[in-house]
């Protein structure tokens, strides 16, 4: 497999990515949120909603899966990979098996998963998976991050994407300093600066091919508790100039998170940086709750409300390449 062909195709013609792989326990809690009883067919029956949404494929490059969906059927007899595939869509899968506490280091936690994970790799890529996805937890607060948490989980997340290239999958590469908490934009940024060094250091250590990843970060945003919320212009700017400073130009694409942002402030902040400098990466978008929170809300688990939370998720999905 051409890995830069792959990733070059999941960040360009203004499609975005969506991210439809919440664990089980996630997954679960959400359905049960909206009074839908958690089973395995409640949590299929969802995510077939999700990826037979008419005209996806025009704003929607890739779907990242979870193991469970992604060896469940659509009604009609295909596995999701190979209806997405019908579709024109990409197929990825998510392969950490989550954040674990850190030995040594409270309140912080590390990302596993590394264990059997080149045969599981094999094993996607037989039954139709091109990319991959793993997951790093950052947290600020008064005395975090720690060195040895960034350390911890950065070099775990350059095994997976050496592995995964190993393998033949992009690997999608996802650092995310999470917005819980009072810090400030500036804090944000700086602690996001280090971590995506750090992130590069260890990518090159592993002699990870750089034009054959996708990076998925966070924006540079204030925390959700902070008294002073920038506006959207400071967002764009910030997180452009910290992107300016880490990420080297080789990089095909960065396809952003929304960590928790309203769905409509996130496609703000993505527009804004487009308006900026030519840059020399496409700048994109990775979204689940952003996209898929609102048409699970519309949805909640009634048949007769399947069309409509399609059509709020179309919309939101084309407002984002939209935006791009």
């Amino acid at each position: 497999m051409d890995l830069n062909k792959v990733a070059r195709a999941m960040v360009s013609n203004r499609r975005g990515i969506l991210a439809a792989d919440e664990s089980i326990a996630t997954m679960s809690a959400r359905l049960e949120k909206v009074g839908v009883e958690p089973t395995a067919e409640s949590r299929r029956v969802y995510r077939e909603l999700i990826v037979t949404t008419p005209e996806l494929a025009d704003s929607i490059s890739g779907v990242i899966l979870a193991d469970e969906t992604f060896h469940q059927r659509v009604t009609d007899g295909r596995t999701f990979p190979d209806y997405l595939s019908d579709i024109g869509i990409l197929t990825g899968i998510k392969v950490d098996t989550g954040a674990k506490p850190l030995a040594g280091a409270p309140g912080e936690t590390v990302t596993e998963g590394l264990d059997g994970l080149r045969e599981r790799v094999a094993d996607y890529v037989r039954l139709g998976a091109a990319f991959a996805k793993w997951r790093a937890v950052i947290t600020i607060g008064d005395n975090t991050p720690t060195d040895r948490a960034i350390r911890a989980n950065l070099h775990a997340l350059a095994r997976y994407a050496g592995l995964c290239q190993e393998g033949g999958l992009v690997p999608i590469v996802e650092p995310e300093v999470l917005m819980d908490g009072t810090h400030s934009l500036a804090r944000c940024r700086e602690v996001s600066t280090a971590v995506l060094r750090a992130l590069f250091e260890e990518l090159d250590l592993m002699q990870v091919q750089l034009d054959g990843i996708v990076l998925k970060p966070n924006m540079v945003v204030a925390g959700s508790g902070s008294s002073d919320q920038p506006t959207v212009a400071d967002v764009a700017q910030a997180t452009v100039e910290t992107l300016r400073e880490t990420v080297p130009a080789s990089v095909p694409g960065i396809a952003f998170l929304s960590g928790g942002q309203r769905p409509e402030l996130a496609t703000q902040h993505l527009g804004a940086m487009q308006k900026l400098d030519p840059l020399p990466w496409e700048l994109t978008y990775s979204f689940g709750r952003a996209l898929v929170g609102p048409a699970l809300e519309t949805w909640r688990g009634e048949d007769k409300n399947r069309g409509r939370a399609q059509e709020v998720l179309s919309g939101l999905a084309l407002a984002n390449a939209a935006a791009r």
